[in-house]
Formats: C-alpha cells, structure tokens, sequence
C-alpha cells in the first residue's frame, strides 16, 4: 500500500509557473500508474492527467496539452506536475494518485495524497 504526500503548491500570479511534487512511500513506485487531479471548490475532481509506470508515455487532457507537463523519477518515488502559463481558473487543490491500471476517473484510483492548494491570482 502506497502513502502519498503533495507538496510545492502556494499563491502564484498569472502567467507564473509552479512544480508540485507528490513523493510516495510504503509501496514500489514504479508498480504504480500516477494520476494527477484538482478540484476547485463547487466543482467535480478533474483529471489533470497521468503518467505510466516507466515513465515513458504521460497524457494530459487538451485543454491542459502545452501547459501542463506529468513526469515521475522511479529512484526518487516522486511524481511532478509542472504547469506553466497559470490562470486563474487553475486555482484548485491538487491532488496526486495511484493505481495500477491508470484512466482518468478519479474513482478508479486507489490511493490519494491529501492535496496541496494551488491558488492563481493578481
């Protein structure tokens, strides 16, 4: 059974760039396909996108595609979500996730971190 712990969110301004990082424990890493999601308040839980066990193939959906970029580091057992360009509307808490089959419904994920908050603003 894997734990997962989010950091590196805080307040940034439009246009900034912010690395979170989710570092795992407890489990192998690398068995695990990665998921990130966020959820503003009011909102569903949205797939941010994912990451294969290797660390070869990442998806993020198109509306993130050129701004937001998954990659992972299997000695470190860290998952990274880089986003840049941030706007407002990517004010969430963000929250990484694992499981073996990997997809983007946040129900088919078994373990969560508690999330970090992401707050974009001027």
């Amino acid at each position: 059974q894997v734990q997962l712990v989010e950091s590196g969110g805080g307040l940034v301004q439009p246009g900034d760039s912010l690395r979170l990082s989710c570092a795992a424990s407890g489990g192998t890493f690398s068995s695990y396909v990665m998921g990130w999601f966020r959820q503003a308040p009011g909102n569903e839980r949205e797939f941010v996108g994912s990451i294969s066990m290797s660390g070869e193939t990442s998806y993020v959906p198109s509306s993130m595609e050129g701004r937001f970029t998954i990659s992972r580091d299997n000695a470190k057992n860290t998952l990274y979500l880089q986003m840049d360009s941030l706007k407002p509307e990517d004010t969430a808490v963000y929250y990484c996730a694992a499981n073996r089959r990997g997809g983007s419904a946040w129900s088919s994920y078994n373990y969560w971190g508690q999330g970090t908050q992401v707050t974009v603003s001027s």
